[in-house]
């Protein structure tokens, strides 16, 4: 029996690695998938490898971190299913490991907008729909252990996903009563192109390295997916507001 039968999913930074993961994932037990990223290759890459394995997606090429662009994503995904039942958060974008005194207002605004504002936009258009309409909702968003610590990151991404995770659990305790529960994901190293064509700030990077060394491996994306999946589940249903480490016992040290 699939496990996601009858629900509908919007994946934003679903054109590669952790969202496409979930999206291959979520379409493979019956899930109706809304794929959304800048990259509109990409997600006709994805949308073709759903569809060849008989699954159900849309896609709509969009900037989530523009909020007029988060509006036609939401009506473009009622328009096709006619409903919205999940909300997975994972679009994001890394600092290159810049130190706060070497940030600048441009990369401090770019990292916000994606990693955090674009999360708040959707949802916030997510909740007001849930609400209107009297439905449950499950909003999923994926933090990182950067969010957890200082060390993982430069200063922009650290405070991002600090950001995110609290947007988390006043989303997760605000609306508890109303049936709708938002939980995070926090990936240690994960084997994805996140960092592809970045050029590290050296000092940031050193210090990073620091507490690098002691990380047991890098996950592939499909480990988290899977993790998204248990939190998409009814089965989940008692946890909500929660951080959820998946870093192989890297944060264990």
């Amino acid at each position: 029996m699939k496990t996601l039968s009858d629900k509908v999913a919007l994946i934003t930074g679903a054109g590669s690695g952790i969202g496409k993961a979930i999206a291959k994932t979520f379409a493979a037990e019956d899930c109706s998938v809304v794929l959304t990223d800048i990259h509109q290759l990409n997600l006709e890459a994805v949308a073709a490898e759903i569809g060849s394995a008989g699954g159900a997606c849309a896609i709509i090429a969009a900037d989530v971190a523009n909020h007029s662009d988060v509006s036609l994503v939401m009506e473009f995904t009622l328009k096709q299913y006619g409903r919205l039942d999940i909300l997975v958060n994972n679009a994001g974008i890394m600092d290159a490991f810049t130190p706060v005194d070497q940030v600048s207002d441009e990369l401090w605004r770019k990292v916000m907008d994606v990693n955090l504002d674009a999360a708040f936009y959707t949802c916030r258009e997510s909740i007001k729909y849930f609400l209107q309409n009297e439905r449950p909702g499950n909003i999923i968003n994926i933090a990182s252990v950067g969010g957890l610590f200082g060390g993982r990151a430069g200063c922009a991404y650290t405070t991002s996903k600090h950001g995110l995770i609290g947007l988390t659990k006043n989303i997760g305790y605000q609306y508890a009563g109303k049936q709708i529960r938002c939980n995070a994901i926090a990936p240690g190293g994960v084997n994805t192109n996140i960092v592809y064509g970045m050029e590290s700030n050296p000092f940031g990077q050193e210090r990073m390295m620091a507490g690098a060394a002691n990380m047991p491996a890098a996950a592939q994306p499909g480990a988290i997916a899977e993790v998204a999946l248990f939190l998409a589940l009814d089965k989940s249903s008692f946890i909500n507001g929660a951080v959820l480490t998946a870093d192989g016992g890297w944060t264990a040290y």
